[in-house]
């Protein structure tokens, strides 16, 4: 029997910012590439708690200070609640930019009332104001959260580095919760304590766009593999996909922004 695997994709046409669907294709390819029957079902307003009971991976990008207002004020209640479900129990997604800011505690944005989140990740983010410089830029990051950066590592069989661009207003402070890595080049989560990112349970919280799954495709067979083996209860070898071209737009992208980075020839360089 073909397995089956359900993308989540959250508010679609409002948190797409910077080409983040790219993302969700990502994910959705790679799967179908190797058998699998792939959905992918948009948590929007029309969605319901039953809608997100249901998916297996959760994919969440980037919005604008207004759009991420709609969005909180639609996920409420037996919404708000199903999401907090998934995510602690284990459910993998990847949450880009404005997404993780949603799982936080809040988001000051420049002008404008605070946003409150959901408080999963305990983290909270601050805009500084309108003429305070954006992070813009290139991002090379070292995996540190300590089990993802060990089951990365299991999986290619090297020390794993993130590559993407990010593109942010707001500074993130973390609480209790892990980092997901090490900024090596960029600004990260506010630019100052060398943080990028959080890791929850199974939930990838960055500001890196780029879109972050194309240029790192493993971090995408890692959340495929992480899902499948939550629904099915049982042990998934994927089967390996020609990564070529994926693996040396990193190395090139490397040389240009001058990172050093052992074995660069790997999968995951």
């Amino acid at each position: 029997m073909t397995k089956k695997l359900t993308i989540g994709w959250l508010y679609p046409k409002l948190m797409s910012t910077y080409g983040d669907r790219g993302n969700v294709i990502t994910i959705q390819r790679r799967a179908q590439w190797r058998g699998y029957d792939v959905s992918v079902v948009a948590l929007d307003q029309n969605a319901t708690a039953a809608d997100i009971n249901n998916v297996d991976v959760i994919v969440g990008g980037g919005a604008q200070d207004r759009q991420q207002e709609i969005v909180m004020r639609d996920l409420q209640g037996a919404k708000a609640d199903a999401m907090r479900d998934k995510i602690e129990n284990g459910t993998p997604g990847v949450f880009t930019c404005g997404s993780p800011q949603l799982l936080g505690n809040y988001y000051e944005p420049a002008l404008g009332q605070r946003i409150q989140g959901l408080g999963i990740l305990d983290l909270v983010s601050v805009h500084p104001g309108e003429n305070t410089k954006r992070c813009i830029g290139n991002l090379v990051v070292e995996v540190t959260a300590s089990r993802l950066a060990r089951e990365l590592e299991e999986m290619t069989g090297t020390k794993p580095y993130l590559v993407g661009f990010e593109n942010h207003g707001g500074r993130t402070q973390l609480g209790e919760v892990e980092a997901l890595g090490r900024v090596v080049y960029g600004l990260g989560n506010n630019g100052e304590d060398g943080t990028e990112g959080a890791f929850y349970q199974n939930a990838v919280a960055t500001y890196s766009h780029g879109p972050l799954l194309p240029k790192n495709p493993f971090v995408a067979d890692w959340l495929i593999k992480t899902a499948l083996q939550l629904k099915y209860q049982e042990a998934i070898a994927l089967s390996p996909l020609d990564d070529t071209l994926a693996l040396q737009a990193r190395s090139a992208m490397l040389k240009r922004l001058k990172v050093s980075i052992s074995n660069p020839a790997t999968a995951i360089v």
